[in-house]
């Protein structure tokens, strides 16, 4: 039973703060300093969402990791007091649920349709491709004027491309699935407006598995298509949904952190050396696992509701509240990482959850890993005099988005 919105919740004061939270002026690449306050306050406090309810918002590393693997916890956003992040996210679509956000069994049987494709050894192999299509367009943009946009000529089309490979889609749609994708992950993008995007990617999926079935490639859709969906194991509408959501995340999360992460190295100038100058894959391996860390780009926490009683650090989530995980701040967390605020890429920071944790955790993690492998092994060595074209002040951040990064990052060279 969804509470009414007048009626404050057990463990709840009148006192409570609204989230999301602001970041600090000044301070574009640490979390909110809010969540800062909370954590070493207490590891489970109230906050007040957009609609007035007041979901339990986790800080700590330790009880974020233990409740993302916790079964009781669900992902499913139909069930009562799911803490939704934005009005447009009540409804996306008159669909059903994706499977992203299905709980076990459903959630696994789907996800194990596709997993192969995304084993380390499958992705390596693609690693010389990727390699190619990195080094063509920083030939593209090194050929162009300069100063010139990164996200533009080189974040954005990197992992469009990569993805668009991967699964088979026409990389000449690229502007209207882009355009689609933004218009999802923003804050501000009103339930209808939501609901008809992805309703419209969903359309262009399903016609694309459709073709797919008819005249099949060497590519993902076609595979699955032909060994999932051919002997009724998934239908074509379960086929189209996780199109959908490996063609935006592949895209989305990887162009955030290309762009941010090449920010947050030309304002660490000693970093960006470090990078800069090494031929140690294992030196570049750990570059990556740092600034999926520091950066942490999925920035509106992590959506779950209890579906039992659940005592955790001296509290206790009565089945059917909401919980928010904000996994920025958890890997900001000094009790795992230490001097957690310095940029350090010399640091073993594999334990992150940049990525979440538990059976929901992202499935293309390791197509990510590579991909920024390659983008950060390259792009500064090859154009060793990588500068910011203009004061920081005034790059503008995604600070209304669901993904964290930049609209648009100046270089030049």
């Amino acid at each position: 039973m969804t509470r009414p919105l007048t009626e404050l919740p057990d463990g709840a004061s009148g006192d409570i703060p609204a989230y999301p939270m602001a970041r600090a002026e000044g301070c574009p690449l640490d979390p909110a300093p809010g969540l800062g306050a909370l954590r070493s306050a207490k590891p489970l406090a109230r906050v007040r969402l957009w609609d007035g309810s007041t979901p339990w918002l986790v800080t700590r590393y330790v009880e974020q990791r233990a409740l993302l693997a916790d079964p009781r916890v669900s992902a499913d956003p139909t069930r009562g007091n799911f803490p939704f992040p934005t009005p447009a996210r009540l409804r996306q679509s008159d669909r059903g649920v994706s499977f992203v956000t299905k709980d076990n069994p459903e959630h696994a049987r789907l996800r194990r349709m596709v997993t192969g494709a995304f084993a380390m050894r499958r992705i390596e192999e693609l690693r010389p491709g990727i390699q190619r299509i990195v080094d063509t367009l920083i030939d593209e943009m090194l050929a162009g004027p300069s100063p010139a946009d990164l996200v533009a000529a080189f974040a954005l089309p990197v992992p469009s491309l990569v993805i668009c490979q991967l699964l088979g889609v026409p990389y000449a749609d690229h502007d209207f699935f882009q355009q689609l994708s933004k218009t999802l992950i923003n804050r501000d993008t009103t339930q209808d407006a939501a609901r008809a995007a992805r309703d419209e990617l969903l359309d262009y999926l399903d016609r694309l598995v459709e073709r797919k079935l008819a005249e099949p490639g060497d590519d993902l859709l076609s595979r699955v298509a032909a060994e999932r969906v051919t002997t009724g194991e998934m239908s074509r509408e379960e086929l189209a949904d996780m199109g959908v959501v490996l063609l935006l995340a592949g895209h989305e999360t990887t162009a955030n952190m290309i762009a941010l992460g090449t920010y947050a190295l030309l304002t660490h100038p000693d970093q960006l050396a470090a990078v800069r100058d090494s031929d140690d894959p294992q030196m570049i391996s750990r570059t990556v696992e740092e600034l999926l860390r520091y950066l942490t780009i999925a920035h509106s926490g992590r959506r779950r509701v209890a579906a039992e009683d659940i005592e955790i650090a001296g509290q206790v989530i009565r089945a059917g509240e909401g919980i928010v995980l904000p996994s920025e701040i958890a890997n900001r967390d000094a009790e795992v990482f230490s001097d957690p605020d310095r940029l350090d890429v010399h640091r073993d920071a594999r334990g992150h959850i940049a990525f979440g944790f538990g059976v929901h955790q992202c499935l293309g993690q390791p197509l990510a890993r590579v991909e920024l492998q390659v983008v950060y092994a390259t792009l500064y060595r090859r154009v060793p005099t990588l500068a910011l074209a203009c004061d920081p002040a005034p790059i503008p951040f995604k600070h209304d988005s669901s993904l964290y990064g930049v609209y648009e990052l100046p270089v030049t060279w």
